[in-house]
């Protein structure tokens, strides 16, 4: 059939046709129709042909042209013209400029046909994939409700209507079968551009699932006046939400929870009886930490923030409550408040006090040369290392009970002493390493370093000025790792290392200038 004699209002009404049922512009499908006649114009006329194809978009007439280029010389006849033939059509031709010839109609074979079918088809589905992104692509966040079309090797395929989406199998809850046909709900965690399409992917075990669907529930959440800070999953089985009030006069907790548990049973329905803790959010970890490990009660917190770990007592008899089966309890507290969490019953925690009790007594013992009695003493009031006794203002000494003026001053003595001789003995060792004086000479390194310098072969400052400031702090094999220092400080003792480099670039210049002078007196 030829081009040119075919219903061409209805090739126009097909086009608009499929542009609805794909939800697409029907520009972008005319264009896939002339694309389609261009390739099939190339089969007839020649592939080595520049062809160009236009359907008018109010009558559906189709044009076909030849496109030459303008060209002094010419190379290749069936892509150029030379510029005097192309005056000759067009008065105002420049080289460069391309000369359009009308070509006659072409008959579609049942080849051709198939070929424009596929190229029509893959623009409208491009096409179809763009606006799915486009229209997708900001709704991650959100819960959308769809139905289950198919399931793939676990993953389940949702008809959402305009699009579908993946429901990854470890995306789904515990025990969780759907079948074609069900309604479900998920969550939209994430819209990618794919080369097979956009991907849309869903989640009903994600946190932030349960976040929105007490959004849904709970007006306060929804409008803001609640605030969910943080959700802690263990999806089909328990978790804990943190919630706060920006309403002093409106209970968090309660609200979030509804009439008679109604909210809060509302959102366990949907995710299969999972077990909900509501727990009020504060400022303060170790409040909200305790909170966080109910119904286990806690009887002492010792908060390590430089670790970001904290130690939590228990009664003997809550242990297992506060850490739950498996571990489940005391892993959803440490995810909700973002801590590491160790807990410890009253009987351990009593058995390491006294551990270190013991422990520090008779370091003191054998460092400051004094009976058990003034070692525990000592431990009791709380002094933890030979440093403190050296440095801490007399008073604090002839404070403890049974110390006098003459006691505080002979133990900072006897400490000081030992402080002394400890040095004495590092820098005898990092000497036998090899480490050099002018590296010992730098300020911010004490004799402790040097000697872990010299371990890590760091003996001079050439050795020292090749680090960087996290080879020398932070890294996994830093040889100062375990030291309290900055960046800053690295950066420091780095450039103090790296001096003489500069001194030597000083001292050139002006060696050189002195040599005439030795010559003229010469």
């Amino acid at each position: 059939m030829a081009v040119t004699t075919a219903n061409r209002l209805e090739l126009l009404q097909v086009a608009d046709a499929v542009a609805r049922e794909k939800s697409i512009e029907p520009e972008i499908v005319v264009e896939a129709l002339e694309e389609a006649i261009q390739r099939t114009a190339k089969v007839t006329y020649g592939a080595e042909h520049m062809i160009s194809a236009q359907i008018d978009r109010k009558t559906g007439d189709i044009s076909l042209w030849r496109l030459r280029e303008a060209v002094e010389e010419v190379e290749e006849a069936a892509t150029q013209i030379s510029l005097k033939e192309a005056r000759e059509m067009n008065p105002d031709a420049e080289v460069g400029d391309l000369i359009s010839e009308p070509l006659p109609p072409i008959d579609f074979g049942r080849v051709s046909a198939q070929s424009a079918k596929q190229i029509i088809f893959q623009k409208v589905r491009d096409a179809e994939r763009e606006r799915q992104y486009e229209e997708f692509k900001d709704r991650a966040g959100e819960i959308i409700n769809g139905l289950v079309k198919r399931a793939e090797h676990g993953n389940v395929v949702v008809d959402l209507g305009r699009a579908e989406a993946v429901m990854r199998r470890d995306e789904l809850l515990p025990r969780e079968t759907f079948r074609p046909g069900d309604r479900v709900r998920a969550y939209i965690h994430d819209v990618r551009r794919e080369n097979r399409g956009p991907q849309i992917f869903l989640s009903r075990t994600h946190p932030r699932f349960m976040a929105m669907l007490f959004a849904q529930e709970v007006p306060e959440v929804y409008d803001g006046i609640i605030e969910i800070r943080a959700v802690a999953r263990d999806p089909g089985s328990r978790a804990k939400i943190a919630v706060i009030s920006h309403d002093s006069s409106i209970d968090p907790v309660g609200a979030c929870v509804g009439m008679r548990g109604s909210r809060v049973q509302a959102v366990v329905n949907e995710l299969q009886g999972e077990k909900i803790d509501i727990i009020p959010f504060t400022s303060d970890p170790a409040s909200f930490i305790v909170s966080a490990l109910a119904p286990a009660d806690v009887m002492k917190v010792v908060l390590d923030e430089d670790q970001n770990r904290i130690e939590v007592v228990v009664p003997d008899d809550q242990l297992s409550l506060a850490i739950g089966r498996r571990g489940q309890n005391v892993r959803l507290a440490s995810q909700l408040s973002g801590w590491d969490i160790d807990i410890l019953t009253e009987e351990e925690e009593s058995e390491r006090r006294q551990k270190e009790f013991q422990e520090r007594s008779e370091m003191f013992i054998e460092a400051l040369d004094v009976d058990e009695m003034i070692a525990q003493l000592l431990v009791a009031e709380g002094f933890d290392s030979v440093e403190e006794v050296a440095f801490s203002p007399l008073e604090e000494l002839e404070e403890i009970e049974g110390f006098d003026a003459e006691v505080a001053e002979e133990l900072a003595s006897r400490a000081q002493d030992h402080l002394v001789r400890i040095q004495q003995a590092q820098d005898e060792q990092r000497k036998e390493m090899g480490v050099e004086d002018a590296v010992a000479a730098i300020e911010k390194l004490t004799p402790p370093m040097l000697v872990k310098l010299g371990e890590a072969g760091v003996k001079t400052l050439d050795d020292l000025g090749d680090f960087a400031s996290d080879e020398l702090i932070s890294d996994s094999d830093a040889p100062l790792r375990e030291f309290d220092l900055t960046v800053e400080d690295a950066n420091e003792i780095i450039m103090a290392a790296r001096a003489h480099w500069f001194d030597d670039e000083d001292e050139t210049p002006a060696a050189e200038a002195a040599e005439p002078s030795e010559e003229a007196g010469a």
